[in-house]
């Protein structure tokens, strides 16, 4: 099989030579150890030189507050921030605020003056054609609703608010919808899968209850999986923590591939998702970044990978436990990963 192939075919549960895999998304700080290590100067050169199945296209977003688009909605107090800066303890622009009415007192980018399609098609375009193409959207409305309010009163708008609540994280989709389609036109026969997403699990458990996730965020998640879906592109989709509770919602709203199984979180075992969801889903990651990847030897990771390999003969893109690739993980478990996943 090709690399398209295997990854079109893990996703959708047929019969493989070998799981397709993705490396994830090196932070700049990891850049350093990886690229001496594996004797590369660049992201997509390391790539292919790991012979992974999976290329990864940011949307390339430019404005005057952000240069990415998860960093596109700036609800912070303080100004333009950093990346490394953000926090959804932040006091936020909406906080107080309880009459929808006042939805456009935040002052709401265009994506169209910010989202290039020239600029998508070159960053597209410099990619190999043999590799399967993953967008990476975000589009992380819930996250973003949570900045606009900070994170306790944004929990409690819920219920004090529902209405106000549910205006922010409409217009947020509004943003992303928008944001999406323009990408969408200029890449959308050229990539095969998208990955959008937002931290709604913690280690133990959801921030929030189901019902309270099912009411608020199933419709927008809803919207953009089948924008997407109406492109003829795969969806998968983002949440670290433990996330098990609804699965089937994701599964509901047309998710193909849940990112990721964080290994040491609760209820996100993998037998027992194969077990409960598997013949709905499929999944992205299991190999623990949190401990494994950290501090455990190269044999230790192979164990693992292999150990996956026979819960999930398909139905499994091998991968790092969460997107980040940070600098604490060893290059030679990185590449024992890849190594036992082929």
């Amino acid at each position: 099989m090709n690399h398209i192939e295997r990854f079109i075919a893990t996703i959708e549960r047929r019969p493989v030579d070998r799981p397709a895999t993705w490396l994830g998304l090196p932070t700049t700080a990891a850049y350093e150890g990886l690229f001496s290590y594996f004797g590369v100067s660049n992201v997509l050169e390391l790539s292919l030189k790991l012979d992974d199945d999976v290329l990864p296209i940011e949307m390339p977003y430019h404005s005057p507050s952000a240069d990415a688009i998860h960093m596109a909605l700036d609800f912070s107090s303080h100004g333009k921030l950093e990346n490394e800066e953000r926090t959804l303890g932040e006091t936020g622009f909406f906080q107080g605020v309880e009459d929808p009415a006042r939805i456009n007192d935040f002052d709401w980018p265009g994506p169209a003056k910010y989202v290039d399609k020239d600029e998508c098609r070159k960053l597209v375009n410099e990619l190999p054609d043999d590799r399967a193409i993953m967008g990476i959207l975000w589009s992380s409305h819930f996250q973003d609703t949570c900045a606009a309010f900070g994170m306790e009163e944004a929990m409690m708008m819920m219920y004090d608010a529902p209405d106000m609540f549910k205006a922010v994280i409409n217009r947020c989709t509004d943003f992303y919808y928008e944001a999406n389609k323009i990408f969408y036109e200029a890449v959308g026969d050229r990539i095969h899968a998208v990955l959008i997403g937002n931290d709604m699990g913690s280690q133990n458990g959801l921030m929030v209850s189901p019902e309270l996730l099912r009411e608020f965020v199933a419709p927008c998640n809803r919207r953009l999986v089948e924008q997407a879906k109406s492109y003829g592109l795969k969806v998968v989709y983002h949440s670290c923590g433990a996330v098990a509770d609804i699965i089937p919602d994701l599964i509901d709203c047309g998710v193909d591939v849940v990112h990721p199984i964080q290994a040491l979180a609760a209820g996100m075992e993998p037998q027992g998702l194969k077990d409960k969801y598997g013949d709905g889903v499929s999944f992205c990651g299991g190999v623990d970044a949190q401990h494994l990847l950290v501090n455990g030897s190269p044999e230790e990771v192979e164990a693992k990978v292999k150990e996956l390999r026979e819960i999930f003969p398909t139905g499994l893109i091998i991968s790092p436990s969460h997107e980040a690739i940070l600098p604490d993980i060893p290059p030679a478990n990185i590449e024992a990963m890849l190594r036992a996943a082929k």
